[in-house]
């Protein structure tokens, strides 16, 4: 067994701060596109039928709808423009593409990763992405303190997780690559506003 470490991220491994890319599952980068198709295609243009309604309704000073459905608007362009950021710089890294070497057998991401911590309890995450991260799944993001300790370990090699609620050594059980199911996009219940609701 080799015994636990504690490591810095080296300059060529992703880090934190890089936001020249941005490490993605296939279903990750779906989830993406599908809500920025649906701010566009759907969303966008029943608030913007709103503004113009509201609009029509005189001073917009005091005028409730125009006010929110305008600050809507601004919400949902300032969401447009990060998820086209994260999408153009998206590095997609599929979990089931074929491994050789001590990139089948060590933590990278796209990992399943089954750990013990000293007391003896086992859990199971998946090292996703920062725009995948779905604790419900058990999927953490590889720039967390759980994601980052356990890069590069291997099968019984021991980690030591800096966490903010203290230090903890945890032990590898198994590591393995296969498809990890992320949560699909779903449009919120209620988002659009059908213009013949306007009509009163």
């Amino acid at each position: 067994m080799q015994k636990g470490f504690t490591r810095r991220p080296k300059a060529e491994e992703p880090a934190a701060a890089n936001h020249d890319k941005n490490y993605i599952t296939p279903g990750g980068l779906e989830r993406l596109i599908a809500e920025r198709t649906f701010l566009l295609t759907k969303e966008r243009p029943a608030v913007v039928v709103v503004v113009a309604w509201a609009a029509s309704n005189g001073d917009r000073s005091e005028n409730a709808d125009y006010q929110y459905s305008k600050r809507r608007l601004r919400q949902i362009d300032g969401r447009i423009r990060f998820l086209t950021k994260r999408i153009e710089a998206a590095e997609v890294i599929d979990p089931e593409a074929p491994r050789t070497g001590q990139r089948a057998t060590r933590v990278f991401f796209g990992a399943t990763v089954r750990y013990e911590n000293a007391a003896g309890a086992k859990r199971e995450v998946c090292i996703v992405g920062t725009d995948e991260v779905n604790l419900e799944r058990n999927h953490i993001s590889w720039a967390s303190p759980l994601g980052r300790a356990l890069m590069k370990a291997a099968e019984d090699d021991e980690v030591v997780l800096h966490a903010p609620g203290g230090t903890e050594t945890l032990t590898v059980l198994e590591v393995r690559y296969e498809r990890i199911s992320v949560e699909p996009f779903r449009e919120p219940l209620g988002s659009e506003v059908a213009p013949k609701e306007l009509d009163r």
